[in-house]
């Protein structure tokens, strides 16, 4: 067997851990305990799930000291960066609490029997299940909020599906220390809720194990597809929820650029900055106009990445593979470095060391090349200037589909509108006058897109990324004793609609 390695990314040392990666028969262990907890979770019913994700929560921040040091240790992001993802963490948490009690993720639906104009209707009751266990990929880049502990086991365990959690090789150790804070809570109750396993083959073996159920993952477009092809080759295919990479489209009106060239140039340079770059809501892209107002802009948003100093990537792989990007950038036709370092030597010598040098690429180009609008994953974005609206709406409509696109435009700015449409095209959440790295977990959040930044229509954040785990069965005149609690006749402390017609809880 091989032993489970935790490496620092600002030093490059290993830590050997005292645990192996996961053989085929720890994997059916794992799967067969989400399988049971599945079963015990539908019997806690929806409140006491809720009560559940508040005690995990409550787990997580009573450890958080420990856990944000060996998060720290195992991707250099800081003690600043991870205290926010764990308050993050536990907060998305209570929130799916929050979305059980609340009762409506659930779409209720009863309709008596009756007469219609097609004849007699029988007695119809439709509800939403749990889809049974559920496989996750675990992020490099989010250690915490889409890892084991993240927002997608988060919504699977609301759902009232065990999760199996493939943990990422960038951060086994704080794998392991959060699975452990999670049982210690669970097992008493449900058993193993979320259980964790290691290395690449169990990941494969996971994803085409007989009892999952669905799949979520979170990284680069290969690895997604491989698991995709995977899991829809079974004999029964299942589900698989990507989220594989997003050029995040940044359009500048002439008028915005002309009125606050300056702090907009400042606010671009750090969202493309944030986190070592290592954001899937980065800004890749960003159009702005050509002439005087905008050569400003372009000016400030080098000067500040210029000043920027290089980060450790998450991993010797990941810094290897953006000075390979980096230096594919550069060597576009009609791209030139506005930021960052010009020689080839030095790109390489930041891989070696494991860091990622902020960049900055301009383009002033008839079309974008593919390599322009392909993301590459750390501090670097291109910024491509526009003559006109038709320009800027043919560049953006070249662009793959994304998480995110960005406006900035003044107040009744009424230019570019065939760029504003073409952007709003492709991506799944719009901005306006503000920066993409940041998605919040609420109600009406988004956070998915067009192929490729997702390859689904769900979202992977917010209250309605439970419906992923899920699936609609109806009961057809069945006996009051068969029905699930929420589907009998009665007050109903959740939404319903019965006989066409919603039904809210009274106050």
């Amino acid at each position: 067997m091989t032993a489970v390695i935790s490496t620092d990314p600002a030093t490059g040392q290993q830590h050997p851990l005292d645990f192996e990666e996961t053989d085929a028969a720890t994997l059916a262990e794992a799967v067969a305990g989400a399988e049971q907890a599945t079963q015990r979770l539908g019997a806690l019913g929806r409140l006491g799930r809720a009560d559940l994700l508040d005690s995990i929560a409550d787990a997580l921040e009573a450890r958080r000291d420990d856990i944000v040091a060996t998060a720290d240790s195992e991707t250099a992001l800081g003690p600043v960066r991870l205290n926010g993802e764990l308050t993050r963490t536990a907060y998305q948490l209570r929130f799916f609490g929050e979305v059980l009690r609340e009762g409506s993720y659930l779409e209720a639906v009863i309709d008596h029997a009756g007469d219609t104009p097609m004849g007699p209707r029988p007695d119809l009751r439709r509800i939403l299940v749990p889809v049974g266990p559920v496989a996750v990929y675990a992020a490099s880049n989010f250690p915490l909020a889409f890892s084991v502990p993240g927002g997608d086991t988060a919504a699977a365990l609301a759902a009232g599906s065990g999760v199996v959690v493939k943990a990422h090789p960038a951060h086994p150790a704080t794998s392991a220390l959060v699975g452990a804070i999670i049982a210690s809570v669970t097992s008493p109750l449900v058993g193993t809720a979320v259980g964790v396993v290691y290395g690449y083959e169990a990941g494969i073996a996971l994803v085409q194990h007989p009892s999952i159920r669905a799949a979520s993952f979170t990284g680069s477009p290969g690895g997604g597809r491989a698991l995709a092809e995977l899991a829809a080759g079974r004999p029964e295919p299942i589900p698989f929820y990507g989220e594989l990479g997003s050029i995040n489209p940044v359009l500048v009106s002439p008028e915005a650029a002309a009125a606050r060239a300056d702090s907009i140039g400042v606010g671009l340079a750090g969202s493309i900055l944030l986190g070592g770059g290592q954001f899937c809501t980065k800004p890749g892209v960003a159009l702005v106009p050509a002439g005087p107002a905008g050569d400003a802009l372009v000016a400030t948003l080098a000067a500040t990445i210029a000043d920027a100093s290089a980060k450790p990537a998450l991993t010797a792989g990941m810094a290897a593979a953006y000075a390979k990007g980096l230096t594919a950038l550069g060597a576009v036709p009609g791209a030139r470095l506005a930021a960052g370092p010009s020689r080839a030597a030095d790109v390489d010598a930041d891989a070696a060391a494991g860091t990622t040098p902020p960049a900055l690429i301009e383009f002033s180009g008839d079309d974008l090349a593919p390599q322009l609008a392909e993301e590459t994953f750390g501090p670097v974005a291109v910024v491509a200037r526009y003559r006109d609206d038709e320009h800027a709406a043919r560049m953006l409509a070249s662009l793959p589909g994304a998480l995110t696109g960005t406006l900035f435009l003044e107040p009744g700015d009424t230019g570019v509108p065939a760029a504003r449409s073409a952007i709003s095209a492709r991506v799944g959440r719009i901005l306006y006058d503000q920066y993409p790295t940041g998605v919040a977990v609420a109600w009406a959040q988004n956070h998915g897109g067009p192929w490729p930044s997702t390859d689904s229509v769900h979202t992977s954040v917010g209250a309605t990324s439970i419906r992923r785990y899920l699936r609609p069965v109806a009961w057809q005149n069945a006996p009051a004793s068969e029905l699930p609690p929420e589907l009998r006749d009665g007050a109903a402390a959740f939404p319903r609609r019965v006989d066409g017609v919603l039904v809210l809880p009274e106050d």
